[in-house]
C-alpha cells in the first residue's frame, strides 16, 4: 500500500493505523487494549466500515465488505506504508506496545499459515463469545482524535 502523507486522513499523529471491525465485541477490547497501553500515540484507529478502512483493505485486495480480518498499516502516513493482515498483524501490535506485550514475538517463528489458521479459529467465533454491536461504539472524548474518520 502506497500512499502519499496528502491522501492520509487525519487522526491523532500515531505512526500506524489499526484496522477493526467496528460491531465486534473482541475488536472493542482489543482497541480499549492498545489505548491503554499505547500512552505515545503509537497507533491511531479506524474501524474497517469507515471509508479509511474500506479504502485500505481494497487496496490490498481484500473484500472491503468481509470483516473477517484484523489489519495493521505501518507507517501509514507515509509512502512506505506497509499493511499486515490476520496473525502478523496481531504479532505487529504486542510488539510494538513494549514489554511484556513484546514476548508474543516468540510467535513470530511460527510459519504465517499457522499464524492466521490460529486467527481464522478465533475470528469464526469471535461474535459468540464477545458480542456484537448493532453499530461501532464511539470513543470517549479523549480518545477522538486518534481515531480516523471518527
Amino acid at each position: 500500500m502506497t500512499d502519499s502523507a496528502t491522501q492520509v486522513p487525519a487522526g491523532g499523529g500515531g505512526r500506524h493505523l489499526l484496522l477493526y471491525d467496528g460491531v465486534c465485541g473482541l475488536c472493542d477490547h482489543l482497541v480499549q487494549f492498545v489505548l491503554a497501553r499505547d500512552p505515545h500515540g503509537v497507533f491511531d484507529f479506524a474501524p474497517l466500515q469507515s471509508a479509511t478502512g474500506r479504502a485500505a483493505v481494497a487496496r490490498e485486495g481484500g473484500d472491503p465488505d468481509a470483516l473477517t480480518s484484523f489489519y495493521v498499516v505501518r507507517d501509514y502516513r507515509t509512502s512506505h506504508a506497509r499493511s499486515l493482515v490476520k496473525g502478523r498483524a496481531a504479532l505487529f501490535v504486542g510488539l510494538a506496545l513494549g514489554w511484556p506485550w513484546r514476548a508474543v514475538g516468540v510467535f513470530g517463528l511460527l510459519p504465517t499459515a499457522v499464524l492466521n489458521w490460529g486467527y481464522d479459529l478465533v475470528a469464526r467465533y469471535r461474535y459468540r463469545l464477545f458480542g456484537r454491536f448493532e453499530q461501532c461504539a464511539l470513543p470517549r472524548p479523549e480518545q477522538r482524535k486518534r481515531f480516523v474518520d471518527f
